[in-house]
């Protein structure tokens, strides 16, 4: 028997490979095929299930291509609908994999087709449960992504309460929990950056597994401090429940080298986004294509791809420091639905710049020069950019908070006429941003180098500490 677990950082998700006796099972893929269909070959085994414990909101998964592929069965528990064919668990369901077998426990309240599996071993014993989206790592799922007319968020808390209550805790306690996110998905508010954990230590540490602890208690502890989810999130759902382009077809548009002449007329257009990708220090130094916004693609990419990118079919042209990573750029914009990629710009910017194209740059100054001119008061329009909770634990004194998350609803209160200075806590989000203010027309922007890692190094005067968890 084999049991892997593949983490995604940028996506914080977890799927999971299991093999027994020359038979494979998936669980939560994520939208690429071939790794999938390369762990089966290795091991010279046939993928005969693909599990969902859900429909994903923060990632589409490519259970269709990979069926499509490899004949395996999509399976999801009960009141899942598709415009594909899936097979319907029953709640207790088994299904036999080589040696072992997997049963289905129907664990509603994340949403009402959630459900968890428990890998039953050729002695009978139960090591590992995969827990979906019903059970994190010092977490639960957030109950507010599957509200419907005639379900509210405290109804699916009480069905998660029972769910954990009834069929989870009820488990072995040295049972191994092996759930789809970690720290960092927004799936969850207070997910550890663990990965897995028995559930007796879980009981003794999550705050949801709580034993004394009543139904109305539950639902206003999971309710409670939850924050707006990303836009694309129902995006995602949609694209779970239905036949999307193929993931190959994706690919080989989105990998399409263009030559700077077709790679500037295409930027040029009122549709087409350019994306930069590059490391934020070759970004910074070497400037970008006008208009293009800076998403790098060593942060959390997807997410914030995501996030701001409003429009899910938007026509998106992309710039990579690496050629060899294009293929894993246009993988990452497609794992969260963003298929209209046309192609990248080829030789990069030093093809860009070799053509005698214009070149557009964000100032920058170092965290000392921040905090120089903030202390003589030349500075205007000092932002920082973190999330609203980051600020309150702590911030600049003088600088207001302006979430990167937001941007777009918020820019309205931007004046075109000032200077801004935004910074967030290491870098990354302030120039995602300040290249968001040039690609609309704000010149007068300027990133701080080192954000607020930096920034609190000097002597710009800082807000009193305020512990995070008693902001939820």
């Amino acid at each position: 028997m084999k049991v892997e677990q593949l983490f995604t950082g940028c996506l914080a998700e977890m799927a999971y490979y299991i093999e027994s006796n020359g038979e494979a099972a998936i669980i939560d893929p994520l939208r690429e095929t071939d790794p999938y269909i390369r762990m089966a070959q290795a091991d010279k085994a046939e993928i005969k299930y693909i599990f969902l414990t859900h429909f994903h909101a923060d990632f589409v998964s490519g259970q269709y291509d990979l069926a499509q592929k490899t004949g395996a069965t999509i399976i999801f528990g009960p009141n899942a609908k598709a415009d594909y064919d899936i097979y319907i668990a029953k709640d207790g369901e088994e299904f036999p994999l080589g040696e072992i077998s997997l049963k289905l426990l129907h664990t509603p309240g994340h949403t009402m087709e959630s459900s968890s599996l428990v890998l039953i071993d050729k002695d009978g014993n139960t090591p590992y449960l995969f827990s979906g989206d019903a059970l994190f790592i010092g977490d639960v799922g957030r109950p507010d992504l599957a509200v419907k007319s005639d379900l509210t968020q405290a109804d699916l808390a009480s069905h998660l309460f029972d769910s954990l209550r009834n069929k989870i805790m009820n488990l072995p306690d040295d049972i191994i929990v092996y759930p789809n996110h970690g720290a960092g998905s927004a799936c969850g508010k207070n997910m550890s950056s663990e990965t897995f954990d028995t559930l007796g230590n879980q009981k003794k540490t999550n705050y949801a597994l709580r034993a004394d602890m009543t139904r109305q208690e539950f639902i206003k502890e999971v309710t409670t401090g939850l924050k707006t989810p990303p836009q694309y999130f129902p995006n995602n759902v949609r694209m779970n429940k239905t036949i999307n382009t193929s993931i190959d077809e994706v690919l080989h548009r989105g990998t399409t080298p263009l030559d700077a002449a077709t790679f500037k007329e295409l930027s040029e257009q009122r549709d087409v986004l350019v994306i930069d990708t590059r490391s934020k220090e070759t970004y910074t130094l070497e400037g970008t294509v006008p208009g293009a916004w800076f998403i790098g693609l060593d942060g959390s990419f997807a997410p914030w791809v995501g996030a701001l990118i409003t429009d899910i079919d938007q026509k998106i042209i992309f710039i990579a420091e690496d050629e060899t990573r294009v293929n894993e750029i246009a993988v990452r914009f497609s794992r969260v639905g963003y298929d209209n990629t046309l192609g990248y710009l080829f030789g990069g910017m030093k093809n860009w710049v070799d053509h005698g194209y214009e070149v557009d740059k964000i100032n920058s100054i170092s965290a000392a020069q921040f905090a120089r001119r903030l202390a003589e008061g030349t500075m205007e329009k000092p932002l920082d950019v973190r999330k609203e909770s980051e600020y309150i634990s702590q911030h600049i004194i003088g600088v207001e908070n302006f979430p990167l998350d937001f941007i777009h609803s918020n820019f309205a209160e931007i004046d075109p006429e000032k200077e801004y200075f935004l910074h967030c806590e290491s870098g990354y989000r302030s120039l995602v941003a300040a290249s968001i203010f040039k690609a609309n027309g704000i010149e007068k922007v300027c990133d701080v180098r080192g954000g607020f890692d930096d920034i609190i190094e000097t002597d710009a005067p800082v807000s009193e500490y305020v512990c995070p968890t008693t902001l939820l």
